[in-house]
Protein backbone atom coordinates (compact mmCIF):
# COMPACT_ATOMS: atom_id res chain seq x y z
CA UNK A 1 0.00 0.00 0.00
CA UNK A 2 1.39 3.24 -1.09
CA UNK A 3 1.63 6.13 1.28
CA UNK A 4 0.68 9.57 0.05
CA UNK A 5 2.93 12.33 1.31
CA UNK A 6 1.33 15.75 1.36
CA UNK A 7 3.31 18.95 1.74
CA UNK A 8 3.20 20.62 5.11
CA UNK A 9 1.81 24.02 4.45
CA UNK A 10 1.91 25.07 8.06
CA UNK A 11 5.63 25.58 8.16
CA UNK A 12 7.71 28.28 6.61
CA UNK A 13 9.41 27.49 3.37
CA UNK A 14 13.13 27.23 2.78
CA UNK A 15 13.45 30.96 2.21
CA UNK A 16 11.42 31.83 5.24
CA UNK A 17 8.19 32.95 3.54
CA UNK A 18 4.74 31.51 4.02
CA UNK A 19 3.06 29.10 1.61
CA UNK A 20 -0.41 30.36 2.49
CA UNK A 21 -2.83 30.46 -0.49
CA UNK A 22 -3.35 34.22 -0.31
CA UNK A 23 0.38 35.14 -0.35
CA UNK A 24 1.96 36.77 -3.46
CA UNK A 25 5.74 36.33 -3.28
CA UNK A 26 7.59 38.86 -5.48
CA UNK A 27 10.00 36.33 -6.95
CA UNK A 28 7.26 33.87 -7.92
CA UNK A 29 5.20 36.77 -9.32
CA UNK A 30 8.14 37.83 -11.45
CA UNK A 31 8.56 34.29 -12.76
CA UNK A 32 4.82 34.14 -13.41
CA UNK A 33 4.88 37.35 -15.41
CA UNK A 34 7.80 36.12 -17.52
CA UNK A 35 5.93 32.91 -18.14
CA UNK A 36 2.80 34.86 -19.00
CA UNK A 37 4.68 36.98 -21.50
CA UNK A 38 5.79 33.80 -23.24
CA UNK A 39 2.28 32.33 -23.06
CA UNK A 40 0.35 35.36 -24.40
CA UNK A 41 1.11 34.86 -28.13
CA UNK A 42 0.20 31.19 -27.85
CA UNK A 43 -2.97 31.97 -25.95
CA UNK A 44 -3.92 34.71 -28.35
CA UNK A 45 -3.46 32.33 -31.26
CA UNK A 46 -5.42 29.58 -29.54
CA UNK A 47 -8.28 31.91 -28.79
CA UNK A 48 -8.36 33.13 -32.39
CA UNK A 49 -7.65 36.74 -31.51
CA UNK A 50 -6.51 38.93 -34.43
CA UNK A 51 -5.23 42.49 -34.53
CA UNK A 52 -6.71 44.51 -37.40
CA UNK A 53 -4.51 47.37 -38.65
CA UNK A 54 -6.07 50.79 -38.50
CA UNK A 55 -7.20 51.68 -41.99
CA UNK A 56 -6.57 55.39 -41.53
CA UNK A 57 -2.96 54.73 -40.48
CA UNK A 58 -2.40 52.24 -43.27
CA UNK A 59 -3.59 54.88 -45.72
CA UNK A 60 -0.80 57.18 -44.56
CA UNK A 61 1.77 54.80 -46.03
CA UNK A 62 -0.24 54.55 -49.24
CA UNK A 63 -0.46 58.33 -49.38
CA UNK A 64 3.32 58.66 -48.88
CA UNK A 65 3.97 56.22 -51.70
CA UNK A 66 1.41 57.97 -53.90
CA UNK A 67 3.17 61.29 -53.28
CA UNK A 68 6.46 59.71 -54.33
CA UNK A 69 4.87 58.42 -57.54
CA UNK A 70 3.26 61.81 -58.14
CA UNK A 71 6.66 63.47 -57.71
CA UNK A 72 8.16 61.21 -60.39
CA UNK A 73 5.32 62.12 -62.76
CA UNK A 74 5.77 65.80 -61.92
CA UNK A 75 9.52 65.56 -62.58
CA UNK A 76 8.89 63.97 -65.98
CA UNK A 77 6.46 66.76 -66.90
CA UNK A 78 8.93 69.41 -65.75
CA UNK A 79 11.71 67.84 -67.82
CA UNK A 80 9.44 67.94 -70.86
CA UNK A 81 8.71 71.63 -70.21
CA UNK A 82 12.42 72.40 -69.84
CA UNK A 83 13.21 70.49 -73.05
CA UNK A 84 10.54 72.44 -74.94
CA UNK A 85 11.88 75.71 -73.55
CA UNK A 86 15.41 74.70 -74.55
CA UNK A 87 14.17 74.15 -78.10
CA UNK A 88 12.52 77.57 -78.11
CA UNK A 89 15.66 79.22 -76.75
CA UNK A 90 17.87 77.44 -79.28
CA UNK A 91 15.60 78.39 -82.18
CA UNK A 92 15.47 81.99 -81.00
CA UNK A 93 19.26 82.20 -80.60
CA UNK A 94 19.77 80.74 -84.08
CA UNK A 95 17.31 83.21 -85.64
CA UNK A 96 18.95 86.16 -83.89
CA UNK A 97 22.41 85.05 -85.00
CA UNK A 98 21.19 84.60 -88.57
CA UNK A 99 19.51 88.01 -88.54
CA UNK A 100 22.64 89.71 -87.19
CA UNK A 101 24.68 88.01 -89.91
CA UNK A 102 22.15 89.08 -92.51
CA UNK A 103 22.35 92.68 -91.31
CA UNK A 104 26.15 92.61 -91.48
CA UNK A 105 26.09 91.12 -94.97
CA UNK A 106 26.50 93.31 -97.98
CA UNK A 107 23.20 94.33 -99.51
CA UNK A 108 21.04 93.50 -96.54
CA UNK A 109 17.35 93.35 -97.39
CA UNK A 110 16.05 95.55 -94.59
CA UNK A 111 12.42 94.73 -95.32
CA UNK A 112 13.10 91.00 -94.97
CA UNK A 113 15.12 91.60 -91.79
CA UNK A 114 12.27 93.62 -90.30
CA UNK A 115 9.85 90.75 -90.95
CA UNK A 116 12.24 88.33 -89.26
CA UNK A 117 12.50 90.59 -86.23
CA UNK A 118 8.70 90.66 -85.95
CA UNK A 119 8.69 86.85 -85.96
CA UNK A 120 11.46 86.78 -83.35
CA UNK A 121 9.48 89.12 -81.11
CA UNK A 122 6.57 86.67 -81.32
CA UNK A 123 8.94 83.84 -80.39
CA UNK A 124 10.22 85.92 -77.46
CA UNK A 125 6.64 86.08 -76.16
CA UNK A 126 6.48 82.26 -76.23
CA UNK A 127 9.85 81.96 -74.47
CA UNK A 128 8.77 84.42 -71.77
CA UNK A 129 5.54 82.50 -71.21
CA UNK A 130 7.42 79.20 -70.94
CA UNK A 131 9.94 80.76 -68.57
CA UNK A 132 7.15 82.21 -66.40
CA UNK A 133 5.64 78.72 -66.23
CA UNK A 134 9.02 77.37 -65.09
CA UNK A 135 9.26 80.04 -62.38
CA UNK A 136 5.77 79.06 -61.20
CA UNK A 137 6.88 75.43 -61.09
CA UNK A 138 9.76 76.39 -58.79
CA UNK A 139 7.35 78.23 -56.47
CA UNK A 140 5.05 75.21 -56.38
CA UNK A 141 7.98 72.89 -55.65
CA UNK A 142 9.13 75.17 -52.81
CA UNK A 143 5.64 75.14 -51.28
CA UNK A 144 5.39 71.39 -51.77
CA UNK A 145 8.78 70.87 -50.12
CA UNK A 146 7.79 73.02 -47.12
CA UNK A 147 4.59 71.00 -46.67
CA UNK A 148 6.41 67.66 -46.96
CA UNK A 149 9.03 68.73 -44.41
CA UNK A 150 6.29 69.73 -41.98
CA UNK A 151 4.46 66.43 -42.52
CA UNK A 152 7.66 64.46 -41.99
CA UNK A 153 8.39 66.35 -38.74
CA UNK A 154 4.85 65.72 -37.48
CA UNK A 155 5.11 62.01 -38.32
CA UNK A 156 8.50 61.82 -36.57
CA UNK A 157 6.98 63.33 -33.39
CA UNK A 158 4.01 60.97 -33.63
CA UNK A 159 6.30 57.95 -33.99
CA UNK A 160 8.40 59.07 -31.02
CA UNK A 161 5.29 59.41 -28.87
CA UNK A 162 4.04 55.94 -29.83
CA UNK A 163 7.43 54.40 -29.06
CA UNK A 164 7.44 56.05 -25.63
CA UNK A 165 3.88 54.86 -24.99
CA UNK A 166 4.75 51.28 -25.91
CA UNK A 167 7.82 51.38 -23.68
CA UNK A 168 5.70 52.61 -20.76
CA UNK A 169 3.12 49.90 -21.34
CA UNK A 170 5.78 47.18 -21.41
CA UNK A 171 7.35 48.53 -18.19
CA UNK A 172 3.96 48.68 -16.52
CA UNK A 173 3.22 45.12 -17.61
CA UNK A 174 6.34 43.88 -15.82
CA UNK A 175 5.96 46.13 -12.79
CA UNK A 176 2.23 45.56 -12.17
CA UNK A 177 1.07 44.26 -8.83
CA UNK A 178 -1.84 42.19 -10.25
CA UNK A 179 -1.88 38.48 -9.66
CA UNK A 180 -0.87 36.67 -12.83
CA UNK A 181 -3.03 33.83 -14.23
CA UNK A 182 -0.20 31.44 -13.42
CA UNK A 183 -0.12 32.61 -9.78
CA UNK A 184 -3.90 32.36 -9.62
CA UNK A 185 -3.71 28.83 -10.99
CA UNK A 186 -0.94 27.81 -8.58
CA UNK A 187 -2.74 29.33 -5.62
CA UNK A 188 -5.80 27.19 -6.31
CA UNK A 189 -8.08 29.90 -7.69
CA UNK A 190 -11.27 29.05 -9.54
CA UNK A 191 -11.41 28.67 -13.32
CA UNK A 192 -13.53 31.82 -13.46
CA UNK A 193 -10.74 33.74 -11.74
CA UNK A 194 -8.22 32.36 -14.22
CA UNK A 195 -10.36 33.41 -17.20
CA UNK A 196 -10.79 36.89 -15.75
CA UNK A 197 -7.07 37.32 -15.24
CA UNK A 198 -6.29 35.83 -18.68
CA UNK A 199 -8.81 38.16 -20.38
CA UNK A 200 -7.05 41.16 -18.84
CA UNK A 201 -3.63 40.09 -20.05
CA UNK A 202 -4.92 39.20 -23.51
CA UNK A 203 -6.52 42.64 -23.82
CA UNK A 204 -3.27 44.25 -22.79
CA UNK A 205 -1.33 42.08 -25.28
CA UNK A 206 -3.68 42.93 -28.12
CA UNK A 207 -3.32 46.64 -27.47
CA UNK A 208 0.44 46.42 -27.23
CA UNK A 209 0.63 44.33 -30.42
CA UNK A 210 -1.60 46.82 -32.26
CA UNK A 211 0.59 49.66 -31.03
CA UNK A 212 3.74 47.79 -32.10
CA UNK A 213 2.23 47.12 -35.55
CA UNK A 214 1.30 50.77 -35.86
CA UNK A 215 4.85 51.79 -34.96
CA UNK A 216 6.17 49.49 -37.71
CA UNK A 217 3.81 51.06 -40.25
CA UNK A 218 4.76 54.53 -39.00
CA UNK A 219 8.44 53.74 -39.55
CA UNK A 220 7.72 52.65 -43.13
CA UNK A 221 5.57 55.75 -43.69
CA UNK A 222 8.26 58.00 -42.23
CA UNK A 223 10.92 56.38 -44.45
CA UNK A 224 8.77 56.93 -47.54
CA UNK A 225 8.02 60.53 -46.53
CA UNK A 226 11.71 61.21 -45.86
CA UNK A 227 12.71 59.84 -49.28
CA UNK A 228 10.05 62.00 -50.94
CA UNK A 229 11.41 65.04 -49.07
CA UNK A 230 14.95 64.25 -50.26
CA UNK A 231 13.81 63.72 -53.86
CA UNK A 232 11.72 66.89 -53.79
CA UNK A 233 14.58 68.94 -52.37
CA UNK A 234 16.99 67.64 -55.06
CA UNK A 235 14.48 68.26 -57.85
CA UNK A 236 13.65 71.73 -56.53
CA UNK A 237 17.33 72.69 -56.51
CA UNK A 238 17.84 71.31 -60.03
CA UNK A 239 14.75 73.09 -61.29
CA UNK A 240 15.93 76.35 -59.68
CA UNK A 241 19.31 75.97 -61.44
CA UNK A 242 17.63 75.22 -64.77
CA UNK A 243 15.37 78.24 -64.31
CA UNK A 244 18.38 80.46 -63.64
CA UNK A 245 20.09 79.14 -66.80
CA UNK A 246 16.95 79.80 -68.84
CA UNK A 247 16.81 83.33 -67.42
CA UNK A 248 20.40 83.96 -68.53
CA UNK A 249 19.65 82.64 -72.01
CA UNK A 250 16.48 84.73 -72.26
CA UNK A 251 18.30 87.87 -71.09
CA UNK A 252 21.03 87.26 -73.66
CA UNK A 253 18.48 86.85 -76.44
CA UNK A 254 16.69 90.02 -75.36
CA UNK A 255 19.97 91.97 -75.39
CA UNK A 256 20.95 90.65 -78.82
CA UNK A 257 17.49 91.27 -80.23
CA UNK A 258 17.65 94.82 -78.88
CA UNK A 259 21.05 95.31 -80.54
CA UNK A 260 19.71 93.85 -83.80
CA UNK A 261 16.72 96.19 -83.76
CA UNK A 262 19.04 99.09 -83.02
CA UNK A 263 21.25 98.21 -86.00
CA UNK A 264 18.20 97.79 -88.22
CA UNK A 265 16.95 101.22 -87.13
CA UNK A 266 20.34 102.75 -87.91
CA UNK A 267 20.37 101.28 -91.41
CA UNK A 268 16.77 102.29 -91.95
CA UNK A 269 17.60 105.87 -90.97
CA UNK A 270 20.53 105.89 -93.39
CA UNK A 271 18.36 104.58 -96.21
CA UNK A 272 15.54 106.97 -95.31
CA UNK A 273 18.00 109.87 -95.41
CA UNK A 274 19.16 108.80 -98.87
CA UNK A 275 15.59 108.38 -100.07
CA UNK A 276 14.62 111.78 -98.69
CA UNK A 277 17.45 113.40 -100.61
CA UNK A 278 16.41 111.52 -103.73
CA UNK A 279 12.80 112.61 -103.37
CA UNK A 280 13.89 116.19 -103.01
CA UNK A 281 15.87 115.93 -106.21
CA UNK A 282 13.01 114.09 -107.91
CA UNK A 283 10.76 117.01 -107.06
CA UNK A 284 13.26 119.42 -108.54
CA UNK A 285 13.51 117.32 -111.69
CA UNK A 286 9.73 117.17 -111.92
CA UNK A 287 9.40 120.93 -111.63
CA UNK A 288 12.00 121.45 -114.39
CA UNK A 289 10.26 119.12 -116.83
CA UNK A 290 6.80 119.69 -118.12
CA UNK A 291 5.69 116.19 -118.91
CA UNK A 292 7.00 113.21 -116.98
CA UNK A 293 4.96 110.79 -119.09
CA UNK A 294 6.58 112.01 -122.26
CA UNK A 295 10.01 111.63 -120.66
CA UNK A 296 9.20 108.05 -119.68
CA UNK A 297 8.00 107.16 -123.18
CA UNK A 298 11.10 108.61 -124.84
CA UNK A 299 13.43 106.94 -122.31
CA UNK A 300 11.73 103.58 -122.79
CA UNK A 301 12.01 103.80 -126.56
CA UNK A 302 15.65 104.83 -126.37
CA UNK A 303 16.33 102.05 -123.88
CA UNK A 304 14.86 99.49 -126.26
CA UNK A 305 17.06 100.76 -129.10
CA UNK A 306 20.17 100.57 -126.91
CA UNK A 307 19.25 97.09 -125.72
CA UNK A 308 18.77 95.95 -129.29
CA UNK A 309 22.18 97.32 -130.25
CA UNK A 310 23.82 95.55 -127.29
CA UNK A 311 22.02 92.30 -128.10
CA UNK A 312 23.37 92.44 -131.64
CA UNK A 313 26.89 92.91 -130.29
CA UNK A 314 26.47 89.92 -127.99
CA UNK A 315 25.07 87.73 -130.75
CA UNK A 316 28.13 88.43 -132.89
CA UNK A 317 30.46 87.61 -130.00
CA UNK A 318 28.59 84.39 -129.24
CA UNK A 319 28.83 83.32 -132.88
CA UNK A 320 32.61 83.84 -132.72
CA UNK A 321 32.86 81.78 -129.52
CA UNK A 322 33.93 84.74 -127.36
CA UNK A 323 30.87 84.49 -125.10
CA UNK A 324 29.48 81.15 -123.82
CA UNK A 325 25.94 80.18 -124.71
CA UNK A 326 25.04 79.41 -121.08
CA UNK A 327 26.04 80.90 -117.73
CA UNK A 328 27.41 78.46 -115.18
CA UNK A 329 28.17 80.02 -111.81
CA UNK A 330 27.07 82.62 -109.30
CA UNK A 331 27.39 86.38 -108.98
CA UNK A 332 28.71 88.71 -106.28
CA UNK A 333 27.65 92.19 -105.25
CA UNK A 334 29.31 94.83 -107.46
CA UNK A 335 30.65 96.73 -104.41
CA UNK A 336 32.20 95.60 -101.14
CA UNK A 337 30.44 97.91 -98.68
CA UNK A 338 27.17 99.73 -99.29
CA UNK A 339 23.55 100.27 -98.32
CA UNK A 340 20.54 99.59 -100.50
CA UNK A 341 18.33 102.59 -101.20
CA UNK A 342 16.03 100.93 -103.71
CA UNK A 343 15.16 97.26 -104.24
CA UNK A 344 14.03 95.52 -107.38
CA UNK A 345 10.28 95.65 -108.04
CA UNK A 346 7.46 98.13 -107.61
CA UNK A 347 8.44 101.71 -106.71
CA UNK A 348 6.82 105.05 -105.92
CA UNK A 349 9.24 107.02 -108.13
CA UNK A 350 7.08 108.70 -110.79
CA UNK A 351 9.74 108.54 -113.53
CA UNK A 352 9.92 104.74 -113.56
CA UNK A 353 7.89 103.22 -116.38
CA UNK A 354 5.13 100.72 -115.62
CA UNK A 355 6.03 97.05 -115.84
CA UNK A 356 5.90 93.67 -114.16
CA UNK A 357 2.47 94.50 -112.71
CA UNK A 358 3.70 97.78 -111.15
CA UNK A 359 2.62 101.34 -111.90
CA UNK A 360 6.29 102.32 -111.56
CA UNK A 361 8.73 99.47 -112.01
CA UNK A 362 12.33 99.55 -110.73
CA UNK A 363 14.28 97.11 -112.88
CA UNK A 364 17.36 96.81 -110.65
CA UNK A 365 18.85 97.48 -107.22
CA UNK A 366 20.31 100.84 -106.12
CA UNK A 367 23.52 100.51 -104.09
CA UNK A 368 24.70 103.54 -102.10
CA UNK A 369 28.35 104.03 -101.08
CA UNK A 370 30.82 106.93 -100.89
CA UNK A 371 31.44 108.72 -104.17
CA UNK A 372 34.26 107.02 -106.12
CA UNK A 373 33.78 103.53 -104.58
CA UNK A 374 35.12 100.81 -106.89
CA UNK A 375 32.54 98.99 -108.96
CA UNK A 376 33.41 95.36 -109.76
CA UNK A 377 32.18 92.76 -112.22
CA UNK A 378 29.51 90.59 -110.63
CA UNK A 379 30.77 87.56 -112.57
CA UNK A 380 33.22 86.63 -115.28
CA UNK A 381 32.23 87.76 -118.79
CA UNK A 382 32.89 90.00 -121.76
CA UNK A 383 32.42 93.77 -121.74
CA UNK A 384 29.98 94.63 -124.52
CA UNK A 385 29.28 98.31 -123.82
CA UNK A 386 31.07 101.19 -122.08
CA UNK A 387 29.83 104.76 -122.34
CA UNK A 388 26.87 107.10 -122.07
CA UNK A 389 23.42 105.63 -121.93
CA UNK A 390 21.77 107.92 -124.45
CA UNK A 391 18.47 106.26 -123.65
CA UNK A 392 18.36 108.61 -120.67
CA UNK A 393 17.88 111.57 -123.00
CA UNK A 394 19.77 114.83 -122.67
CA UNK A 395 21.23 113.86 -119.30
CA UNK A 396 22.59 110.34 -119.86
CA UNK A 397 24.23 108.04 -117.31
CA UNK A 398 27.59 106.36 -117.76
CA UNK A 399 27.05 102.59 -118.00
CA UNK A 400 29.01 99.39 -118.39
CA UNK A 401 27.34 96.24 -119.72
CA UNK A 402 28.90 92.79 -119.33
CA UNK A 403 27.68 89.67 -121.13
CA UNK A 404 28.10 86.48 -119.10
CA UNK A 405 26.41 84.25 -121.66
CA UNK A 406 24.28 84.61 -124.75
CA UNK A 407 21.20 85.11 -122.55
CA UNK A 408 22.59 86.76 -119.43
CA UNK A 409 24.14 90.20 -118.92
CA UNK A 410 24.59 92.75 -116.14
CA UNK A 411 24.23 96.54 -116.28
CA UNK A 412 26.10 99.04 -114.08
CA UNK A 413 24.69 102.58 -114.36
CA UNK A 414 25.35 106.14 -113.05
CA UNK A 415 29.11 105.55 -112.78
CA UNK A 416 31.81 108.16 -113.28
CA UNK A 417 32.80 108.58 -116.97
CA UNK A 418 36.07 106.67 -116.70
CA UNK A 419 37.29 103.68 -118.74
CA UNK A 420 39.10 101.06 -116.62
CA UNK A 421 37.76 98.48 -119.11
CA UNK A 422 36.94 98.55 -122.80
CA UNK A 423 34.48 96.84 -125.14
CA UNK A 424 35.50 93.28 -125.99
CA UNK A 425 37.63 92.91 -122.89
CA UNK A 426 37.24 89.67 -120.88
CA UNK A 427 36.92 90.26 -117.16
CA UNK A 428 36.93 88.02 -114.12
CA UNK A 429 34.53 88.11 -111.19
CA UNK A 430 35.64 91.03 -109.03
CA UNK A 431 37.52 92.94 -111.77
CA UNK A 432 37.19 96.72 -111.31
CA UNK A 433 35.04 98.03 -114.16
CA UNK A 434 34.33 101.58 -112.93
CA UNK A 435 33.70 103.93 -110.02
CA UNK A 436 30.51 104.99 -108.35
CA UNK A 437 29.22 108.34 -109.53
CA UNK A 438 26.03 110.30 -110.05
CA UNK A 439 25.71 110.69 -113.81
CA UNK A 440 22.35 110.82 -115.59
CA UNK A 441 19.01 111.13 -113.83
CA UNK A 442 20.63 110.51 -110.46
CA UNK A 443 19.78 112.13 -107.14
CA UNK A 444 23.11 111.24 -105.52
CA UNK A 445 26.08 108.95 -105.77
CA UNK A 446 24.87 105.39 -106.21
CA UNK A 447 25.06 102.39 -108.53
CA UNK A 448 22.01 101.14 -110.38
CA UNK A 449 22.71 97.43 -110.89
CA UNK A 450 20.54 95.39 -113.26
CA UNK A 451 20.53 91.77 -114.39
CA UNK A 452 18.97 90.98 -117.77
CA UNK A 453 18.05 87.38 -118.53
CA UNK A 454 16.54 86.34 -121.87
CA UNK A 455 15.75 89.97 -122.66
CA UNK A 456 13.96 90.66 -119.35
CA UNK A 457 15.29 92.44 -116.28
CA UNK A 458 15.07 90.13 -113.25
CA UNK A 459 15.86 90.40 -109.56
CA UNK A 460 19.68 90.37 -109.18
CA UNK A 461 19.36 88.54 -105.86
CA UNK A 462 18.38 85.41 -107.79
CA UNK A 463 21.95 85.04 -109.02
CA UNK A 464 23.87 85.81 -105.81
Amino acid sequence: MRRTIRPDTSRPGPLGWSNQAGARPARRLSRGLHALVLMIPLLVGMLGASVSPQVARGDELSDARAKSAQLKKQVAEQKARVAALNDLQAGLAAEIADTKHQLRAIGADLTAVKKKIVKMEARIVLVKAAYADLVEQVKQMDAQLTLLIAQEAAKRVELSERRALLADRVRNAYDTDRTSPLETFLSGGTFTDILAEMSYYIDVGEQDQALADQITRDKETLAAMHQTVLDTRIRTNLLRQETAAQKRALDKSLRELKETKKELARLQRAVAKTLAAQKARYAAVKRSRANAAAIIRRAAADQRRLAKEINNLIARQVSRGNIPSKFNGTMRWPMDDFNISGNYGCSSYPYYAPGNGCAHYHNGIDLVAPYGTKVKAAAAGTVVYVGWNWADGADPAWVVVIAHSGSLKTWYAHMQPKRPVSVGQTVKKGTVIGYEGSTGNSTGAHLHWMVEFNGTFVNPRLFL
